[in-house]
């Protein structure tokens, strides 16, 4: 354990540190402005004390600019999630102010004693992966913000507006038969138009999208695209969020990670478990529609391990969720087996980058190829299954998202 433990809390305009010691005593604190020159400073002030960690708050969000600024500098990062430093806030003996240097003491404090703090490593493929998910991500949250104000306009100007999933053909066909009489009904008309346009670039953009996605994918030469259901972007969204599978321990682990393991909640002799709300909520989403894609798919195995779950009693909700987590153990041995082929000194902590050959998931197990590769069958497309459900056309998905 490092003889100090400096903790920061970065914020847009400022960063705050506090440096304690072994037994919690301050050593001293230091405010900088957010500017060019703030990682030299915080460098220049730390030399005080040779053998220093760092324990940046919320490392991979406000704090991620820092703290790789201090990770290429050759320093030991530690990523504090900010649930860490409010409960050392709040378990404080005393009356503790909320202010910047005590939410710095209380993230130094997380980080010397919990032993599960995530060290910081430099940014490497899987970041990539993780910027173009993010953006086709936004675009189809975009998407739906436009569909859903041209639904709310055009249902004031047809009765009973346009029924199911809007597309812009049919929004054009809707606007073409209107004939606006009066200022109100033609600024409405107009307006709609203008929606119209707007959901029209978004789904140019989002094609655009796909393709930075699916290029990063490529280049990191990962087996996870061979599984049903998992295409370029969802291999995109899993992959930029692990990032370096070694951190977990087994398959169980992982699933606890992204919320698709039940939670124990046991009453004296009764066991009883529940579904989690815990966990990155972006990968359960992923592996989520992984599932979903798999249900809908008759001839493909997860629909088949589906069927099985209804038979034996389960409600279809309980079911998807059994699916979720057979998903997430397919998964999780993909991640394990491209960690392995990657080339030793390959950049990605996780052994994405670099690999040249793609796995078959066929071969992690011989004997058990439940949600491996797709199996074609009647109304079966390989390509549309892989790719995953376009950003803003995934209404069931989100609808059976809410209770996943």
């Amino acid at each position: 354990m490092a003889a100090v433990m400096i903790g920061a809390v970065p914020h847009k305009a400022s960063h705050t540190a506090v440096a304690i010691g072994a037994a919690e005593e301050p050593l001293g604190q230091l405010r900088v402005r957010a500017c060019v020159a703030q990682a030299g400073r915080l460098l220049a002030w730390a030399q005080a004390w040779p053998q220093r960690t760092w324990a940046v708050e919320g490392a991979g969000g406000t704090g991620h600019l820092l703290a790789q600024q201090l990770v290429s500098a050759g320093e030991r990062v530690l990523d504090v999630q900010p649930e860490l430093g409010a409960r050392v806030r709040l378990l404080a003996a005393g009356d503790v102010n909320k202010n910047d240097p005590n939410d710095a003491r209380s993230v130094a404090v997380a980080a010397l004693r919990s032993a599960g703090v995530r060290e910081v490593r430099p940014d490497d493929h899987a970041a990539v992966l993780k910027v173009w998910s993010k953006r086709y991500r936004d675009l189809g949250r975009n998407r739906t913000q436009a569909a859903c104000r041209l639904h709310a306009v055009l249902g004031e100007l047809v009765p009973g507006g346009v029924p199911k999933a809007i597309t812009t053909a049919r929004a054009a066909r809707v606007l073409k038969a209107l004939k606006p009489a009066g200022a109100v009904e033609t600024a409405r008309w107009e307006l709609a138009a203008d929606l119209l346009d707007d959901l029209r670039r978004i789904d140019t953009r989002i094609r655009e999208a796909r393709k930075k996605p699916a290029a990063a994918v490529a280049a990191a030469g990962t087996s996870l695209t061979g599984l049903s259901g998992v295409g370029p972007v969802i291999a995109a969204a899993v992959i930029g969020e692990v990032r370096d599978v070694s951190r977990f321990g087994s398959r169980d682990r992982f699933a606890a990670y992204k919320g698709t393991a039940p939670i124990e909640v046991s009453p004296g002799q009764r066991k009883v478990h529940r579904l989690s709300r815990r966990g990155n909520r972006r990968l359960n989403h992923a592996i989520h529609i992984a599932a979903i894609t798999q249900a809908g798919h008759r001839h493909s195995e997860g629909r088949v391990y589906y069927d099985k779950k209804l038979a034996e009693g389960k409600t279809p909700k309980e079911a998807l969720r059994a699916l979720k987590r057979q998903v997430s153990n397919s998964i999780f041995s993909c991640l394990q087996a491209d960690a392995r082929q990657a080339p030793a000194g390959a950049g990605d902590p996780g052994g994405q980058q670099g690999n040249g050959s793609v796995a078959s998931a066929a071969g992690l197990h011989p004997r058990r190829r439940l949600f491996g590769q797709a199996t074609p069958g009647p109304g079966h497309h390989p390509t549309t299954a892989a790719s995953g459900p376009a950003p803003g056309r995934t209404r069931n998905a989100r609808k059976t998202n809410r209770t996943s």
